[in-house]
């Protein structure tokens, strides 16, 4: 519970921070918003973007799988939302590095603005976030028990195998494959010992 708490805090200041990086310089004191999304694609251009057209339009993306991902207390879609700041702005960086030549940071207010480093940590904290996070709480079902035994026991047969109106005979517990009834084999009939011993007479 705290993890996810924690987690999720992590994960809301990131996004926060992201969003927010558009609206700060990002090189030679040009805003982020005035990027072009298509421009990451095609090469930076001197075109002025719109807001909904910019490069916030991804960083809003983030924010709302951090959203998604933080009701639902799923760890991937927090990190999808960190992966997906960190790669539009590394992919930034490639497209001003090829058109300036280079990237210089200068404390002028040239080169690389702290919107750049706000993005930055905005990923970065997401992905901290998403490795804090504890997920969802796995539940643990119970399987079925299975069918009663249909064959016969040392016990006994199996319950519901008596045949109606027979009661079952306890002395046969340990005979599991014995008949269900006695046989009496009539005795055999006594002989007259006097006829065998004198045939003749």
């Amino acid at each position: 519970m705290i993890r996810n708490v924690v987690g999720s805090v992590l994960a809301l200041a990131g996004a926060t921070a992201a969003v927010w990086s558009p609206f700060r310089a990002w090189y030679d004191g040009r805003h982020g918003r005035d990027y072009p999304i298509e421009d990451l694609f095609t090469g930076i251009t001197d075109t002025r973007a719109e807001v909904i057209g910019s490069i916030l339009l991804p960083f809003a993306f983030a924010a709302l799988v951090t959203v998604l991902g933080v009701v639902l207390r799923s760890r991937a879609l927090v990190a999808v939302a960190g992966l997906i700041v960190l790669g539009f702005t590394v992919l930034w960086m490639v497209r001003v590095g090829q058109a300036e030549g280079s990237l210089v940071v200068s404390g002028d207010g040239r080169g690389l603005g702290d919107g750049v480093a706000n993005a930055f940590g905005g990923g970065i904290l997401l992905l901290l976030g998403a490795l804090v996070m504890s997920g969802r709480a796995r539940t643990h079902r119970l399987e079925p028990a299975g069918p009663p035994p249909t064959h016969p026991t040392l016990d006994g047969p199996p319950p519901g195998d008596t045949p109606a109106g027979q009661p079952y005979d306890a002395e046969t517990r340990s005979m599991p494959y014995a008949a269900p009834g006695r046989f009496d084999v009539p005795a055999e009939p006594p002989r007259d010992r006097g006829r065998d011993e004198h045939p003749g007479g």
